[in-house]
């Protein structure tokens, strides 16, 4: 169920991002990346690692397969239900995105740090998808277990 009047740069209460990350099981994200290198393939690797189902998305014919994982050249060529599209794309391209999630049926619109759009959101909200701008689903798995030792010195 999407949040009431939410800053999607800022307030997320906490219970909501962990209620998404626990009920998606099958994420499609666009703008995979075969390289190593990048952040995208990190996450990935992660959330793929402890158990998502993760289906890469990336218009490159040449990029046939991530770490084993089939790639599909665009959102709807994925044959099965999506319970999230994970976007590492720049924020300028959310709103196209946001209106292919809403096509495949996707419960959830998920920007990475940096990719917003308040437009894509207040579409993707009024469809029914619970939305999460410029954050991270790795970091926030985490963050639960994380906890900031201040009294350390730099």
């Amino acid at each position: 169920m999407p949040q009431a009047n939410i800053d999607h740069l800022y307030d997320y209460d906490p219970k909501y991002l962990a209620d998404i990350l626990k009920s998606v099981k099958t994420i499609a994200m666009v703008g995979a990346s075969a390289d190593k290198t990048k952040f995208s393939y990190g996450v990935l690797r992660q959330l793929n690692e402890i158990g998502y189902d993760i289906l890469p998305v990336n218009p490159n014919p040449k990029v046939t397969e991530i770490r084993g994982l089939k790639v599909y050249n665009a959102l709807e060529e994925i044959e099965k239900p999506v319970d999230m599209v994970d976007v590492f794309r720049p924020k300028e391209e959310l709103y196209g995105i946001a209106e292919k999630a809403i096509a495949i049926k996707a419960k959830v619109l998920w920007g990475q740090i940096g990719v917003y759009d308040d437009a894509a959101a207040k579409l993707a909200e009024a469809a029914g998808l619970q939305v999460v701008m410029n954050r991270c689903p790795k970091i926030e798995l985490f963050r639960p277990f994380w906890k900031p030792r201040l009294d350390l010195k730099i």
